[in-house]
């Protein structure tokens, strides 16, 4: 949790707006995805998400789809993505790492065990699209006992009441959905996201709120700044590595649109 608190109040004095990527772990293979994370993190992603494969992921759009089947077919797995995390840390990165994944894999490693391992590896926290706030206390157990974040997510038809009470489980930041439906590149900001954030804010008082789930461009960064603590950028850039033929060719896309998304947070 340190990690990640220090990055949102460095960048809070900053008046700077957090910009998490997210990376698939394992693709475009589990050999290229440590120097993606070194990557981004030296082009400027404040906090990386790094997906753990599941062969369900409902939440997602083809983009990610298609990269969790890849990383799957490469043989990824949770305990896998662990042994990431734990060589970028040994490679210097101090970017704050988060775990995002479905219940099943997590459940059948164990949580116990799972946060034990993630937090020795030097992830920071879970994101759990498919774990409801309310029935996550077993969950929310573990993260207190090793000190790791667990996101929570506020969707635009969440009631004043749900969205309370899930920023007050929440530990590191609330994860709100710019717009209902599954992830994916979107052209324009759902009009009404302004009066939704406002809203959002309100329940979750001094807890960080990040927006994810179409943002892709600079201008989505910049009418942002000002509503959210972070924005976070999936398909955008797995699209970008995907487009990319080689492995140094992958890392020059990832840094060249991280960048450029970072810009427009400041």
């Amino acid at each position: 949790m340190e990690r990640l608190e220090k990055t949102f109040a460095r960048l809070a004095e900053r008046g700077e707006t957090a910009l998490v990527a997210y990376l698939t772990g394992g693709y475009p293979s589990l050999a290229e995805t440590g120097p993606l994370i070194e990557a981004v993190s030296s082009a400027g992603a404040d906090i990386i998400e790094l997906g753990v494969a599941f062969s369900d992921p409902l939440g997602d759009g083809p983009v990610i789809q298609a990269t969790t089947q890849a990383a799957l077919d490469g043989g990824a797995t949770a305990a896998a993505v662990l042994d990431i995390v734990a060589g970028a840390r040994e490679n210097g990165v101090q970017t704050p790492i988060m775990l995002m994944g479905y219940c099943n894999p997590f459940l059948r490693y164990g949580l116990e065990q799972l946060y034990a391992d993630a937090k020795a590896a030097g992830a920071d926290g879970f994101i759990v699209p498919d774990l409801p706030a309310h029935e996550a206390d077993e969950w929310l157990a573990a993260a207190r006992t090793h000190d790791m974040a667990q996101v929570f997510f506020s969707a635009p038809g969440s009631s004043e009441e749900r969205l309370r009470n899930t920023a007050a489980r929440s530990r590191g930041f609330l994860y709100s959905l710019a717009a209902n439906g599954v992830t994916g590149v979107r052209e324009e900001l759902d009009p009404g996201i302004d009066a939704y954030l406002e809203r959002v804010g309100d329940a979750a008082g001094t807890l960080p709120v990040c927006v994810g789930f179409g943002i892709s461009r600079p201008e989505h960064v910049r009418a942002l700044r000002g509503r959210a603590a972070g924005v976070i950028v999936g398909s955008a850039l797995l699209r970008a590595i995907g487009d990319a033929d080689t492995p140094a060719g992958r890392i020059l896309a990832a840094s060249r649109l991280v960048g450029e998304l970072k810009e427009a947070c400041r």
